[in-house]
């Protein structure tokens, strides 16, 4: 009996090993699956910053517009120069009715999800995975990613490599390492939940958000962060999406915070802040699920 008991406790060790903190730092330097791993010979970044960029400022300011009539708080706060471009936007969108209006005027909204397809073309969402007893995964649920396309974004409290994260990581599958030792924890329960809702709160301007935290709920206002729900690939299932890290830059627009899935751990304001997206290898038709891996490999 005690043998049996210390052989099913080993056999649930090995597997959860790969998921604690603790364990992954002490076998860096001969356990390559714990890490992510880019070749000298091959690039980290399949696609540029300013594309990444360009992209979530794309999608992000459709949800903004999208949302206006909810953001009269905000709009007071923000210099002439943007509400103008905010005008602009709206006139161009819904010729006929000025900006003061639009709020009492505007009836229907799109969801999230019908912003991102509208905006990019695709969009994704979170069902049961095809892989057994993989639980939930990404799919595409309309239209068609095209090679090359920002398709999520990894949420999470970002960490330092030197900040404490042992009892955040028990327990903790979703987990994920950067190349520089930066972790993102994309848990949505637990202490980690708590976690990010509490530095969600500290960093908060007045009416100015400068994270999104709805991804710990139901409600998504960013259709992007799902990206942790990705499951890695299987024998028989190759990779279509892979991971890249982005820093935000200082200049990312204060308004266009409040949809950024990531927040520090730490308020640092030298540091800037850590993001992980998972871009498309191939094209990836509607209802194909997304898969990955613990590598980037690019020629």
């Amino acid at each position: 009996m005690p043998g049996r008991l210390l052989r099913g406790l080993w056999q649930r060790w090995r597997r959860y090993k790969y998921r604690f903190v603790p364990w992954i730092a002490l076998n860096l330097s001969h356990n390559p699956r714990t890490l992510r791993y880019v070749p000298e010979e091959s690039k980290d970044k399949v696609i540029s910053d300013e594309e990444v960029l360009g992209t979530l400022l794309k999608v992000f300011q459709a949800l903004f517009v999208n949302d206006f009539n909810k953001q009269s708080d905000i709009l007071t706060l923000l210099p002439e120069p943007v509400k103008s471009k905010y005008q602009d936007l709206l006139s161009v969108q819904h010729p006929g009715v000025k900006q003061l209006e639009y709020r009492h005027q505007q009836q229907n909204t799109f969801t999230p999800e019908e912003i991102l397809y509208k905006t990019l073309g695709f969009s994704v969402t979170r069902a049961p995975s095809t892989l057994i007893s993989a639980g939930k995964g990404v799919f595409v649920n309309k239209g068609l990613v095209p090679k090359g396309a920002v398709v999520s974004m990894y949420p999470g409290t970002v960490y330092q490599k030197y900040e404490p994260i042992f009892f955040q990581s028990i327990g903790n599958p979703f987990i994920f390492r950067c190349l520089d030792g930066v972790l993102i924890d994309g848990n949505d329960k637990g202490i980690s939940k708590v976690v990010y809702r509490s530095c969600n709160g500290r960093d908060q301007l007045g009416p100015l958000k400068t994270s999104d935290s709805t991804w710990l709920t139901s409600e998504i206002h960013n259709p992007l962060a799902v990206g942790q729900y990705v499951n890695n690939c299987s024998n028989d299932r190759a990779a279509n999406v892979c991971y890249q890290e982005f820093d935000v830059p200082a200049v990312f627009p204060i308004e266009l915070k409040q949809y950024l899935p990531n927040i520090a751990y730490s308020y640092d304001k030298q540091s800037p802040l850590r993001c992980v997206i998972l871009v498309a290898l191939r094209d990836i038709k509607q209802g194909e699920e997304l898969f990955s891996n613990y590598y980037t490999i690019v020629s």
